[in-house]
């Protein structure tokens, strides 16, 4: 649908409505690693403004924080404090920039080689795999608010259609912070003490900038790197038009890349594409640039909104926990999903060993050091998957195309 068709309120409307689809994945990420939701929200939309530049104002899509980054996260938290695992993502825009050059130079095909779907399926596993144990602990502090928030969301997911069915997340946080409520779970002295408007970004992070968490971040990005490839083709499928040829394959990455890089320095996550306002786009048939960017501006005003900051970080960790129990699992499923859809061969011995091998060492906690230097869990298999896959032989023509 052409933006010119619709009024200046129904775009308003309809980009408010692309937020609340975003909303739960966007403002989740922050309060599962330990930052303020506001600043996300305030990331989200400056990153989106940023590749909606870079992509001519051409590409209807959404950035908001990754789910495939929580895991790295916190586990650099663990070794070099939360500053230094945010100002570790500074390394995350490189494999982005070095992509969208690869891209520009030879299209798809040399990425395909590095990154193929037997490699890039088992990395997707483990984003979601290794962050069960974390969902388990938050779910049992209260197992009856974890239970009521993945029912909710597993029902809506089962049983609604439309715009509901992409909301499961907001569906289950909100109706799992009601009955928190009810049960006297909630402590909102923080909201009444918080400001009505503030300010949502710190450059603190910056200043902690460390080598170790830089380039422990750098593997990690591979896998949601080659997942924007195929959200652009899917982007592009709903608008009815080719994005990949213009403005260009290599426009959205650095796009994307950007946005992550300015987030990096303004404490918060990285930013990539959102499935869910894809298929909200789908439903609504608006594929409006024009209303994703009202989508941004209202993630920017939510931001500055101090009382809704506090408001998100007084959800019990029970609620969260509930949600994590089926969002990591469902992470882990799309990765199966990735290699059954590009038909990877698991009769073959070469993919049984690529596949067994990144498994167990990203979830067994493999670490590879050298001095002062190591790298471990989800980046340590990305490497490993990435030798195994070139120097192992007999590779298939089927191994060597992705569709993602």
């Amino acid at each position: 649908m052409n933006s010119d068709s619709l009024s200046p309120f129904k775009k308003t409307v309809v980009g408010v409505q692309f937020l609340f689809v975003a909303f739960g994945a966007t403002v989740l990420v922050p309060l599962l690693i330990g930052i303020d939701p506001a600043t996300a929200l305030f990331t989200a939309g400056i990153g989106t403004f940023i590749f909606h530049a870079v992509t001519k104002g051409k590409v209807p899509i959404f950035l908001g924080s990754s789910f495939a980054f929580i895991a790295p996260i916190i586990a650099a938290t663990e070794q070099w404090g939360l500053p230094g695992a945010l100002a570790g993502l500074t390394g995350v825009p490189l494999v982005y920039f070095i992509m969208s050059a690869l891209v520009k130079w030879q299209g798809r095909k040399l990425i395909n080689h590095i990154f193929p779907p037997v490699v890039i399926g088992p990395v997707i596993i483990l984003i979601g795999l290794s962050l069960s144990g974390s969902a388990v602990n938050m779910a049992k502090t209260s197992w009856l608010l974890a239970l009521i928030s993945l029912l909710t969301a597993i029902l809506v997911l089962t049983f609604c259609k439309g715009l509901m069915k992409l909301v499961p997340v907001v569906c289950g946080v909100v109706v799992g912070y009601i009955v928190a409520i009810t049960m006297g779970m909630v402590d909102f002295s923080d909201v009444v003490t918080a400001p009505w408007f503030r300010n949502p970004i710190s450059f603190d992070t910056i200043t902690h900038w460390q080598w170790e968490p830089f380039l422990f971040m750098i593997p990690v990005a591979i896998a949601p790197v080659i997942e924007h490839i195929g959200d652009v083709y899917v982007v592009g499928a709903v608008a009815n038009k080719n994005f990949v040829k213009e403005p260009g394959l290599h426009r959205t990455m650095l796009g994307d890349g950007l946005a992550c890089l300015v987030s990096a320095f303004l404490g918060g996550p990285p930013e990539t594409t959102y499935s869910e306002v894809t298929g909200a786009m789908s439903i609504t048939k608006v594929t409006s640039p024009a209303v994703i960017r009202i989508s941004a501006a209202t993630a920017l005003v939510f931001s500055v909104i101090g009382k809704l900051s506090a408001v998100l970080q007084s959800i019990p960790q029970a609620v969260l926990g509930g949600i994590m129990l089926l969002l990591f699992g469902t992470i882990a499923s799309v990765g199966i999903q990735n290699m059954i859809k590009n038909q990877v061969d698991m009769g073959s011995t070469r993919n049984i060993i690529i596949i067994s091998v990144m498994l167990t060492m990203g979830l067994g906690g493999a670490v590879l050091s050298a001095g002062d230097f190591s790298i471990a869990g989800i980046g340590l298999s990305a490497i490993v998957g990435v030798v195994l896959n070139l120097l192992l032989p007999n590779k298939t023509p089927k191994e060597e195309e992705v569709e993602i």
